[in-house]
């Protein structure tokens, strides 16, 4: 369903994170709400910008079910 998210129990705690890293989506999205840049988020988490895209949209439908 989601490319870029994965969802491991043996990664933080089963929590959704960009796959290939550490990183849980809700990092990312701390961040936004926060006020931190795509930019920033980027380059503090070493994550792309379609890997924000895609915690954006992995968020969007869970509160869309």
């Amino acid at each position: 369903m989601h490319e870029r998210i994965a969802i491991d129990p043996k990664i933080q705690h089963g929590k959704p994170v960009i796959k290939g890293t550490r990183v849980p989506v809700v990092r990312i999205l701390g961040g936004l709400s926060g006020g931190m840049s795509m930019e920033v988020i980027c380059h503090e988490y070493g994550v792309t910008p379609d890997d924000v895209h895609a915690a954006l949209q992995y968020a969007t439908e869970l509160i869309d079910l």
